[in-house]
């Protein structure tokens, strides 16, 4: 995120926009209109710091992109779509001047979509290989009709997409416990690729490339409940695609922030390595802070570890390792 946020809130004249208040030096509040949200660190906004932090961990090039808290689905379009334009440009900027470091995706303000798919090409003209979505848009699942427009812009221009929990379903009823978080987060990403899968978009644009975070949060773990329910209730399920959930394995991409080795190895089990993205969520704390050391210390083979470390990454954007050497 940039080290500078304008006071969208004066601007616009509304609305819990995120602002940043440098209260000390390298670190910073995140604010949500007058409400604290958390305190960050400068690798937050500093790319030359993040730089660093990673090669202690023999990790070259990021993968970055705007906080989710950021995104401003909620605000007026027109609104959104600056907000969205601002951080773009900012991510486009590290991006040029640490090309062999960074590689971009961008938010997009998909409560409007004819705005979103010209802020997409927008992108892929300032150097994005893909863009960043929340789990749902203001609580419309990603299968709505309304973003099939979007879909079709992302074959054409051809980038990627991750999907990334968010507006976690109740979040009002479950604050305690840091719940949202732990348990709610995986829900929305399965969530996701429920609705996409059986709505058959994934059939329909089987050329986008999506990834999906923290390993997929419980879809894979509850894969068995999801085909099951589509084989005995196909009624209720199968009414849009005929396919069944598992049809879908190998067909998109996750990350391994599982934080657990028994479930990666599940994961490895059910997607191959070929389909599984290192990731960090750095520099949050339910990250992977320590960038991989886990999946180090599992003993794969020499092939699945080369896979999650990059070359999952490099499939996934359609980029070759070399243009980073």
């Amino acid at each position: 995120m940039p080290e500078r946020i304008p006071d969208w809130r004066k601007e616009f004249g509304y609305g819990n926009f995120i602002s940043l208040d440098h209260h000390r030096s390298g670190y910073a509040r995140m604010m949500q209109g007058e409400i604290f949200f958390r305190e960050i660190e400068e690798n937050c906004w500093n790319p030359s710091l993040r730089i660093d932090q990673y090669a202690a961990y023999g990790t070259q090039v990021q993968v970055i992109c705007t906080i989710p808290v950021l995104f401003a689905y909620w605000a007026k379009p027109e609104d959104t779509l600056k907000v969205s334009q601002f951080l773009n440009d900012h991510i486009a900027e590290i991006v040029q001047n640490h090309p062999k470091n960074y590689v971009g995706l961008a938010t997009l303000p998909m409560n409007d979509i004819p705005m979103a798919v010209e802020e997409l090409r927008r992108a892929k003209k300032i150097g994005f290989k893909g863009i960043q979505i929340g789990s749902n848009i203001n609580g419309k699942n990603l299968s709505d009709e309304s973003f099939h427009p979007l879909w079709k812009a992302l074959e054409e221009e051809d980038m990627s997409v991750m999907v990334h929990p968010w507006e976690m379903m109740g979040e009002n009823d479950m604050k305690k416990y840091w719940l949202p978080w732990l348990v709610g987060m995986p829900a929305e990403t399965a969530r996701a690729m429920a609705s996409l899968i059986f709505a058959g978009i994934l059939e329909k644009y089987s050329k986008i490339r999506f990834l999906f975070a923290h390993a997929g949060g419980s879809f894979i773990p509850t894969l068995g409940r999801l085909e099951h329910g589509f084989n005995c209730r196909p009624d209720l399920v199968a009414i849009d695609n005929p396919f069944p959930p598992s049809h879908y394995l190998k067909k998109f991409w996750v990350d391994s922030a599982t934080h657990d080795p028994d479930l990666l190895r599940y994961i490895l089990a059910k997607q191959g390595s070929e389909k599984i993205a290192l990731g960090t969520d750095f520099p949050f704390p339910l990250g992977d802070l320590h960038i991989g050391r886990f999946i180090e210390e599992m003993q794969l083979e020499n092939h699945d570890l080369e896979m999650i470390m990059h070359g999952a990454a490099l499939q996934w954007l359609n980029l070759e390792k070399g243009q980073f050497s």
